[in-house]
């Protein structure tokens, strides 16, 4: 164990501890997985210049403080037939917002649910095999509130790395579960 992580287990602040994990070496390894998430302890140990023991420590310890949420995969829409992308955005009467929100958690077409600000109260993604299929959900979003829907026409940018700086800016959730998608 190296002084740092010493230091950690003697009881320094979470502060101390944030920046610990953010420094170079935490940094180069949330590089390194956001270009490959499958990459092994030993290879991304090579990688950022820690033992692989460290390594996996350090790991752990983004996974407990909630940096680290999901290990992901990226699955292709359209080789799965969902050919239509589109945004709904979805306004809501007081009486319909928590039966909306009970709603969409069951629609399978739904990928994505933002709460927003402003007129609108959520911002849905969602993909369809055909028109029709959207056209469907638009209907059965009717009962809670006031649809109104964009296509994607294509995606110039998706999934943009995060720039890791170093610093965390808020203290991460903790007691988050680690998710596998």
């Amino acid at each position: 164990m190296d002084s740092t992580e010493a230091e950690i287990k003697q009881g320094q602040s979470t502060e101390q501890f944030d920046s610990y994990l953010m420094d170079s070496f935490g940094r180069s390894l949330l590089m390194e997985l956001q270009q490959n998430s499958r990459l092994s302890v030993a290879e991304l140990s090579r990688r950022v210049g820690l033992s692989p023991t460290a390594t996996a420590e350090r790991l752990r310890q983004m996974e407990e403080q909630g940096i680290l949420r999901a290990y992901t995969v990226t699955i292709d829409r359209e080789a799965l037939g969902l050919d239509v992308l589109a945004f709904i955005r979805m306004t809501c009467e007081g009486q319909h917002y928590y039966r909306l929100l009970e709603f969409i958690q069951t629609l399978e077409e739904v990928r994505e649910c933002h709460h927003l600000t402003g007129g609108d109260a959520f911002l849905l993604k969602v993909t369809t095999h055909t028109m029709g299929d959207l056209e469907s959900l638009i209907e059965a979003l009717l009962h809670y509130g006031n649809p109104v829907t964009s296509l994607v026409l294509s995606t110039p940018i998706e999934g943009r790395p995060f720039n890791v700086t170093g610093k965390l800016t808020t203290a991460p959730r903790r007691n988050r579960p680690l998710r596998r998608r």
